[in-house]
């Protein structure tokens, strides 16, 4: 059976934030300049939905660099026995 990880890490979940972040201010400045320069508003919305994919297809999926830290989890405390419960009450 083929094994897919499905989570990011704390610290993957903060790279990925910062990094779409980036991304998408990044293409809402260019598309701006180009938009205003050219003066075309559809360009400018163009270009920030080309960045609203990239930043998608970069940060949504849990590649393995947002999952280079997992947590330990600790073990689960072995439950009482029936008999144990019954002496506690």
């Amino acid at each position: 059976m083929l094994n897919i990880q499905t989570h990011m890490d704390f610290e993957g979940q903060a790279k990925a934030e910062k990094l779409s972040r980036f991304i998408i201010t990044l293409f809402g400045i260019v598309g701006f300049v180009w938009g205003g320069v050219i003066q075309q508003f559809s360009q400018t919305f163009l270009i920030l939905c080309a960045g609203f994919a990239l930043a998608t297809l970069i940060t949504v999926p849990p590649w393995p660099i947002y999952r280079r830290k997992p947590l330990n989890w600790q073990k689960p405390k072995p439950e009482d026995s029936g008999d144990e419960k019954k002496k506690k009450k």
